[in-house]
């Protein structure tokens, strides 16, 4: 009847109540086990949620940027009052700016540097008026003072603000104060009250044409005023290359 306490894992006391102790051990064996496994299992889980990288399809919209150039080709038509159309070539005019992607849809809203902006001015050399070149003393230098807008990329269309003055001059002899004209150049249609044109939207090629009316106030010179009939409305028609770039 002598009989010694053995500890918990002693097969003596295994082999008395096999199937009593052995389920006992088992469940006992089994939670101090269990448990610390899943947590280091959720901790790991949590780390990981925690440590990856943001898909790329979650990410913030709107900062992708661009580099977007400029590029004015020949063809181009000038017009203002009721006089006939200026034919004019534009070639050699350029700029640059920057973009970045809208969150509307594929467009990208784009910036020109008005400092970079070039658009040759209306010489003899580029401009023709009822066929015959501008007389040579004559000279309308354009200088721009804004010019940004919208393009959408999937469908080609185009809507630039632009902002300029019309320097009007004849050799040293005459300077008109600037004509301040300001419009949209639109690869739609653009529609005044005397004057009118219809835009073409980039192709693959980067190619468009460009078409704002704009209305032209008076200023202080009577002779232009008079000229011109200030206020009227002018008419322009760019075609040129839009090029678009990621940084």
């Amino acid at each position: 009847m002598h009989s010694r306490i053995r500890p918990p894992d002693s097969p003596f006391i295994c082999r008395i109540s096999q199937n009593r102790l052995i389920h006992s051990c088992s469940f006992s064996l089994a939670v101090p086990i269990s448990r610390p496994r899943k947590t280091i299992v959720s901790l790991f889980a949590s780390y990981s949620k925690i440590d990856q990288p943001i898909p790329a399809t979650t990410q913030i919209s709107g900062t992708e940027a661009y580099n977007v150039k400029f590029q004015t080709l020949p063809s181009c038509k000038l017009g203002i009052s009721r006089y006939p159309d200026f034919e004019y070539n534009a070639q050699g005019g350029a700029g640059t700016g920057t973009g970045s992607k809208s969150n509307e849809g594929n467009i990208i809203n784009v910036n020109f540097d008005v400092n970079t902006l070039y658009i040759p001015p209306l010489t003899t050399a580029t401009t023709r008026f009822l066929g015959l070149p501008l007389p040579p003393f004559l000279k309308i230098d354009i200088a721009p003072e804004a010019f940004k807008g919208t393009i959408n990329q999937d469908t080609g269309k185009v809507d630039l603000e632009f902002k300029a003055k019309f320097l009007f001059s004849v050799g040293n002899l005459y300077k008109a104060p600037p004509l301040l004209v300001g419009t949209v150049l639109t690869s739609e249609e653009s529609k005044g009250v005397l004057r009118s044109g219809r835009g073409e939207r980039l192709d693959k090629e980067g190619k468009c044409r460009l078409v704002g009316v704009a209305t032209v106030q008076p200023i202080d010179d009577g002779f232009m005023n008079l000229f011109l009939g200030l206020p009227t409305e002018c008419l322009a028609k760019m075609n040129a290359v839009i090029s678009i770039s990621t940084v």
